[in-house]
């Protein structure tokens, strides 16, 4: 690790406006609700939900609302660092600390001072940081590489994850006592797949942000492209929509935009997923029949992960009235 500047644009969030977090749905309204209240407080957050769910919107909403709001918010990406850098990185090191530390470096928990850090992908952090970052909820004192004597710090930590904390608990991957200290208040994102009425306000807010963005104008998606949309299980969530809305403005398509103007790969997927419905139902429902509605050995029968079944489950609403017995044919 080389000696830098304290200061780093890359994790300096401070005056950016806030991302606004989309949707009207009812697991939306209660998620924006809870989040309203977690931001009057100064407890510790954790933010869990998929990959693409936009962890990081409601960790600045979060900031955003907060008493904090006028002073820093710091990311920092456990996952981008080896564990031989990470704890410099979030405690910082004093000159000549090792080779390459040409100068000192506060690290990030002290560059937020006043304000709140959020450690992104925190299930990633080396169990070594882990240790560190223990302590330092418990002292609110940050002791970086090299040097002398602790220094205090007044900061709000947001972690942020994908993984399952609650298995992984007690496990040489995470400690448990500092999931403890990190779940406090939980703030869960829920799946795109799970709040598909979402999905025509976030095309609509999208299709906005790109054309104020490019200068380029694109008509509105038909009805039944949006439908299409919103059939959808949209396993890169938010992101892969933004995503898809973001190809149109590549190439705009002339009028309004139809199921065949959707980038190729997308319109390949929902044609292949409007064709696959009924029969996977049909499959899912069998082999939870041929297992007696074991899920497990269901899904291994499957060749699918149990989290998998259940998702696909929750999808096409398999449940106690599918066990009626299949009629013979």
């Amino acid at each position: 690790m080389a000696g830098r500047d304290e200061f780093d644009p890359a994790s300096e969030v401070v005056g950016r406006p806030l991302h606004p977090l989309v949707g009207d749905s009812q697991a939306m309204r209660e998620v924006l609700d809870y989040a309203a209240k977690v931001a009057r407080s100064s407890a510790t957050v954790l933010i869990t939900g998929e990959t693409g769910t936009g962890k990081e919107n409601i960790a600045r909403f979060i900031h955003g609302h907060s008493e904090r709001r006028g002073q820093r918010l710091v990311c920092i990406d456990c996952a981008a660092f080896p564990s031989e850098l990470i704890e410099g990185e979030l405690f910082g090191y004093e000159r000549g600390a090792f080779t390459g530390a040409s100068r000192a470096f506060a690290g990030k928990l002290a560059l937020a001072d006043g304000g709140t850090v959020l450690l992104d992908e925190i299930g990633e952090l080396a169990p070594t940081a882990q240790g560190k970052l223990l302590r330092f909820l418990e002292s609110r004192e940050v002791f970086g590489l090299g040097a002398s004597r602790a220094r205090r710090v007044d900061v709000r930590v947001v972690a942020a994850t994908n993984q399952d904390l609650d298995r992984l608990a007690g496990t040489p991957a995470f400690r448990r006592d500092l999931f403890f200290r990190l779940n406090v208040a939980r703030v869960h994102l829920p799946p795109l797949r799970s709040r598909s009425e979402d999905v025509p306000a976030l095309v609509e807010h999208y299709m906005r942000e790109m054309s104020e963005r490019t200068g380029v104008h694109v008509d509105r998606l038909s009805q039944e492209a949006v439908a299409s949309l919103m059939r959808y299980d949209w396993p890169g969530n938010v992101r892969e929509l933004r995503n898809v809305v973001e190809a149109l403005f590549v190439d705009p398509p002339e009028g309004q935009v139809r199921v065949r103007d959707l980038p190729p790969n997308i319109a390949r997927l929902l044609a292949q997923h409007e064709q696959e419905s009924p029969c996977e139902r049909e499959r899912i429902v069998s082999a939870l029949f041929a297992t007696q509605w074991n899920k497990c050995r269901a899904a291994e029968r499957l060749r699918w992960s149990r989290m998998t079944l259940y998702r696909k489950m929750a999808k096409y609403a398999i449940g106690e009235a599918d066990r009626t017995p299949l009629p013979e044919h």
